[in-house]
This record gives structure tokens, C-alpha cells and sequence, in this order.
């Protein structure tokens, strides 16, 4: 059966009046801007946007978007962690399009060590690094990433774990740091304290490494963030010596801290803008520098699936196959009656 012939009505043109060829070949309003403006307007927009779309409006902004200048900063968000592919590809055309001028980089949901190598490699000035479950950069491709990034200032890690060790190789290889973030995820109390009943299983493990290593290698801190970190008020004390520049400290989830005596005014008198453990993590700049997942109810229960979500994978891997319970590992709460 062939396909059915349409019939168009014709349309009624009485009562139009034709454009005026001097209003139809006018360009379109934003077409006169002065091209600093353009260019500032252009900057607002994300490498998705600009690539995807931007760019493809007129030879002009075309043009501006090739602009190495246009590429000091790149903010790449995966989140739907199915697009990876093509989030690679995209951060490699923007890197290529800095031709050197990257000062900042962000990658969410998405990334592995070849391109945090291709960026480094390109972008030698980089000065904030930010990355955010980027579950395949493993630890030893982030740390020769930053010892080629003598100028770095900033690096944020979310639910990226860094040995103690590898923290203090970051804090000497980058000398000009003023601001580290170390997240390691939304957690409820109480699996907070699982998590740290069965960290204290490994030899050698202690809540403060990682305290201990930011203050004897970071010393020009001005901001830092340990989100839900292990640290005691023994690790605090060591970082407020060690970083006697700090201005903001946010201590959120640090359920190991007991701030109620002299430390607690100590903080409050030394550091500017200080977040306690239970202080609210809702705030919108720490919202987005987490991730999509930190609205997802699943991430803000209190039920002990999320500990198998929010604890190290390294540690859960090691945690899934040791047999060795204590009956006192579980807490009173935990046993359920049938």
C-alpha cells in the first residue's frame, strides 16, 4: 500500500503585510553587542554549551569560541554516569582549545588517568584542579599528575580516598596550595562509626594520618575542608599548628571532634569562618561542588545500605571478606528482633 497523499490547505495571507527587506535582512539584536560583551556572556556558559551549541549560532561566535581565552576554565558534570565516552572527548576539545591557558578544571562523574595525564601534559599553569567521583583516576595517576603542577592553588576530592602518605607528597609538590578539599561523602552517625570501628581493624591505621600529614606539609593553607574526615581533636590541634594561615575550616561530619572545651574556642578564635561537625551540609556552594547525588534520598538516609555507598572501596573490598566479627562490632540498635 503506498503511502497516503496529504492535502495542505492553503493558508488565508489576507490582512498580512510583507517585511520590509531592510527589517528582514536586519541582524538579530544580540548580533551588535560589542564582542568583549559577547565574549564575557559567551565565558558564563560551560564547555558543554559552548561546544554543543554556542559555537554553532553564527561565524562570529564561532569565531569567540575558539578563542584561548574563552578555555581558562572548564567544568565538565556527568550526571547521568553514561556519557563518559563522550565527556572525554569534549574535555579533550576544550584542553586543546586552551592552547596552554587552563587555570581550571573541574571533572564530575567521569574521567580516567589518560586524560587527567592529556590535561596536565597541555596545561602546565593549572591552578585549581577539581574532581568528584571520578572512580577510575586512581590514586597513583593524581599523584604524578600533581607533582607537574608546581603553580597548583587549589585542589578540591570528592569521594576520591588519598592516603596519608600521598597527601603529604601533594602538600610538598605543590607549594602555592591555599585551599584543599578532602570529602569522603555524606554519612549518617551512625554509620560514620562503623565505618571507623572497622578502619581501626588495619594495622597501623590512625584516625589522624591525614590530619597529621595536611599540617606538616600544607602550611599556607587559607581554606580546608575535611568532610566527615576521622580526625580527633589531637589531629585538629596538630592542624591549627601546622597551618597558621587558615581562614575558613570546615569540619562538617567529623564526628570524632569534641569542640565543647578550650579547642572549640581555640577554632573559634583563630579560624575566620568555622563549620562545625553537626552543622548543616546544605548550603548550595557545597551542594554543587559534591554532586547531583547529594539530593538523592538514598544518600541522606540513615539506613546501613548507605555505609556500603559512602565507605572506601579500597576498605569495603578488604571489609567484605574478613570473617573475624566481634559481637560488640554491632551496636544495640542494630539487632533486629523477628
Amino acid at each position: 500500500m503506498g503511502r497516503r497523499k496529504i492535502k495542505f490547505k492553503p493558508i488565508n495571507l489576507k490582512g498580512i503585510s510583507p517585511v520590509p527587506a531592510a527589517e528582514a535582512e536586519a541582524s538579530p539584536p544580540w548580533m551588535e553587542l560589542p564582542l568583549d560583551l559577547t565574549a564575557n556572556i559567551l565565558q558564563r556558559l560551560g564547555a558543554v554549551e559552548i561546544l554543543g551549541s554556542a559555537q554553532k549560532v553564527c561565524a562570529t561566535w564561532r569565531n569567540l569560541c575558539q578563542d584561548p581565552a574563552m578555555w581558562r576554565v572548564i567544568n565538565i558534570i556527568n550526571p547521568d554516569r553514561i556519557y563518559s565516552g563522550e565527556c572525554t572527548n569534549m574535555c579533550r576539545r576544550a584542553v586543546d582549545r586552551s592552547h596552554g591557558q587552563l587555570i581550571d578544571v573541574t571533572l564530575v562523574f567521569f574521567g580516567r588517568d589518560e586524560l587527567l595525564d592529556y590535561i596536565v601534559l597541555r596545561s602546565r599553569h593549572l591552578r585549581c584542579l577539581t574532581l568528584a567521583y571520578c572512580d577510575e583516576i586512581s590514586t597513583t595517576a593524581l599523584i604524578t599528575a600533581v607533582k607537574k603542577l608546581p603553580q597548583l592553588e587549589e585542589l578540591h576530592l570528592i569521594k576520591q580516598y588519598i592516603p596519608a602518605g600521598d597527601i603529604q607528597t601533594i602538600g610538598i609538590s605543590c607549594p602555592m596550595l591555599k585551599s584543599f578539599t578532602s570529602n569522603h561523602g555524606r554519612l549518617s552517625r551512625r554509620c560514620w562509626k562503623r565505618s571507623q570501628r572497622m578502619r581501626r581493624r588495619f594495622r597501623g591505621y590512625s584516625e589522624n594520618d591525614e590530619a597529621v600529614a595536611i599540617a606538616k606539609s600544607m602550611p599556607n593553607l587559607h581554606h580546608l575542608r575535611l568532610f566527615a574526615n576521622y580526625l580527633n581533636n589531637e589531629g585538629l590541634e596538630a592542624i591549627l599548628d601546622g597551618c597558621p594561615r587558615l581562614e575558613s575550616l570546615d569540619l562538617r561530619q567529623c564526628f570524632g571532634l569534641d569542640l565543647v572545651g578550650a579547642l572549640g574556642k581555640r577554632c573559634r578564635d583563630q579560624i575566620k569562618h568555622l563549620k562545625l561537625p553537626s552543622d548543616s551540609d546544605d548550603d548550595p556552594e557545597w551542594i554543587a561542588r559534591e554532586s547531583f547525588y547529594s539530593l538523592s534520598p538514598l544518600y541522606r538516609s540513615d539506613s546501613c545500605e548507605d555505609y556500603y555507598f559512602h565507605c572506601d572501596y579500597e576498605f569495603h573490598q578488604d571489609y567484605t571478606v574478613y570473617t573475624g566479627y566481634d559481637i560488640d562490632y554491632f551496636d544495640d540498635d542494630d539487632v533486629v528482633v523477628l
